[in-house]
């Protein structure tokens, strides 16, 4: 955030997706964090660099901007700050000791297999259903993007 170059900007992003996948795996998720770190440190934080390095920023491009609109930007930043502190004191993000049994957890939770498992039986038609629209906007964009 603070970085006035954007390809820092986009590593320290980098860093901060892998911390959140190390994360993951404290928390017995191993399958969640192996997927956080190809697809979006593989794959998004790669477009990033790529649409940032095509774009080629400088300084000399950059419109001014007033101070009223920095005013405005601190002072938004400022009340969300305030609003998530006040939820959290009035305990809207409580969990109880019972939710948080280690007995209740399964030993294969987070692993692929069980994941594997219920996506291809109890909802196979979902995914089906989404992978064909996945296909039909990789045709669109490929259409759309041909030159004629």
């Amino acid at each position: 955030v603070f970085s006035k170059n954007p390809i820092h900007s986009i590593l320290y992003l980098i860093i901060t997706i892998f911390t959140v996948a190390g994360h993951y795996i404290l928390l017995n998720a191993e399958f969640l964090a192996f997927i956080n770190m190809i697809v979006y440190a593989g794959a998004i934080m790669v477009l990033f660099l790529f649409v940032l390095m095509l774009l080629n920023l400088n300084e000399d491009s950059e419109p001014h901007k007033s101070y009223k609109f920095k005013l405005a930007g601190v002072t938004s930043g400022c009340l969300f700050m305030l609003c998530i502190i006040a939820i959290i004191h009035q305990g809207g993000f409580h969990a109880s000791a019972s939710a948080m049994d280690a007995a209740s957890i399964p030993n294969d939770f987070g692993y692929a297999k069980p994941l594997g498992q219920l996506l291809f039986t109890d909802y196979v038609f979902p995914f089906e259903v989404s992978s064909i629209l996945f296909i039909a906007s990789m045709v669109g964009a490929v259409y759309l993007g041909k030159k004629d």
